[in-house]
């Protein structure tokens, strides 16, 4: 229960003329008296808060950034109306700084016997599960001078998925997908190392793809194409250990690595190549496997939402065994991790060739466009020894990137906004080459 400021108004009003005319007990007693009834009869007459009935319906999941509506419906049992303010709680990542107040509370009335529906929307800032807190319910009387009060626990949960930002750059890999594929017209082949099909040779094509044979059949000469191989086994290894908590911008290293794995899943789907996922420091914390090209996505983003960076060194021989057993037959191992000379050499380069000598291995790494800028800094002594520094962190960035090349694995190292792009174009370049 509790009095309301009207209340709390009409005790301050009335103190003035008992102060002024009658001052003394008798008509403190007059005004508090009448003031104290009217709040019981107030009381008696608001709708209980106990007995009312709520339930919940809505989204249960929702983008990075989106919008998601949890609708609450009150039903009123009750022989009395329901006059009532309402707070429907949720952790304070489900809303933007400085808009809950706005957003959870609400204004309702119920008749006797009826239901409403109120609708809190969310518009989380992290990814990850959000459960619904407890809902606060302040009942008032017709005169608005007292108050009962209570909570109840309705459950829901909305999960938060990656944005996937890199989807806007799905449309330009596919034309380059599908002109490696030989489904449009280029003047040179397609390269890769199943052949296709027979079309009549045009100035500009390889002489090397004429087919003799085929020519010798016909009137005109004939070149064979290729296609990419296709049905190939892709596995992208998340490294979840403390270098991926290192934020970049807004967002940790982790989340461009999403991304980025997330536009190189659709991509390799549609060429018609098998894609799992992996995340792991020192013990597995998410496996997706053997999905169709039209239930992978789901899956992944469902997967990944839940993903955090834990402050973890990575064991790098457990990352390379569950790999291993992940990917019994040849397959293209995507490895999204740090390139810091520390964690690489004494952690991935003592066992990267067990991966090496049996699987296609790339490493794709998320760099800071700060030390760019640093790097490029003029003008004053404090900026000319931070280009100094920020010139060191590359040239050691260059040299682990570089070792890693010795033991014949691609490396993809680039700012968050570039790597989702350029791990994609790294994975064309495979397939056009016929390394998958």
């Amino acid at each position: 229960m509790a009095l309301t400021g009207r209340a709390a108004l009409l005790a301050a009003l009335g103190s003035l003329p008992v102060g002024i005319l009658e001052p003394g007990w008798t008509g403190i007693l007059a005004v508090n008296g009448s003031l104290a009834l009217a709040c019981a009869c107030d009381y008696a007459l608001a709708a209980p808060v106990r007995r009312l009935g709520l339930t919940r319906s809505g989204d249960t999941s929702v983008r990075l950034g989106d919008a998601a509506d949890v609708t609450l419906t009150v039903t009123n049992p009750t022989g009395r109306p329901l006059r009532a303010h309402l707070r429907d709680a949720w952790p304070p990542s489900s809303w933007r700084p400085g808009t809950e107040v706005e957003a959870s509370r609400h204004r309702l009335t119920v008749p006797v016997g009826e239901r409403r529906r109120v609708t809190t929307r969310l518009r989380p800032t992290r990814r990850g599960d959000r459960h619904a807190d407890r809902v606060t319910i302040r009942s008032y009387g017709p005169l608005g001078l007292f108050a009962r009060q209570g909570t109840h626990k309705v459950p829901w949960t909305v999960r938060v998925l990656p944005p996937f930002t890199s989807r806007k750059h799905l449309p330009s890999k596919l034309a380059r997908l599908r002109e490696l594929d030989g489904r449009t017209s280029v003047l040179q082949r397609g390269e890769g190392t199943e052949f296709d099909s027979l079309r009549e040779y045009v100035p500009g094509d390889d002489t090397r793809s004429i087919d003799w044979r085929a020519t010798a059949r016909q009137s005109s000469v004939a070149v064979r194409t290729w296609r990419p191989e296709r049905d190939r086994h892709i596995l992208l290894v998340l490294d979840t250990g403390r270098t991926s908590a290192g934020r970049v911008g807004d967002a940790p290293r982790l989340d461009a690595s999403m991304d980025a794995a997330l536009l190189l899943a659709a991509l390799a789907s549609r060429a018609g190549d098998r894609v799992d996922l992996l995340a792991y420091d020192r013990r597995v914390r998410a496996l997706v496997q053997g999905r169709t090209a039209g239930d992978l996505l789901p899956s992944l983003v469902n997967a990944m939402a839940t993903l955090e960076p834990e402050l973890v060194e990575t064991d790098a021989r457990g990352l390379t065994g569950t790999a291993l057993r992940t990917a019994p037959r040849r397959s293209l191992i995507v490895l999204l991790t740090a390139l810091d000379a520390a964690s690489v050499e004494e952690g991935l380069l003592p066992v990267l060739p067990q991966l090496t000598q049996r699987h296609t291995v790339l490493v794709a790494s998320v760099s800071d466009p700060h030390i760019a800028r640093m790097a490029a800094a003029r003008g004053n002594t404090d900026a000319v020894y931070e280009a100094a520094a920020a010139a060191q962190a590359q040239a050691e960035r260059n040299r682990t990137a570089e070792q890693l090349r010795r033991h014949g694995v691609t490396v993809v190292d680039a700012t968050p906004d570039e790597l989702a792009p350029a791990l994609a174009d790294a994975y064309l370049a495979l397939k056009a080459a016929g390394r998958l």
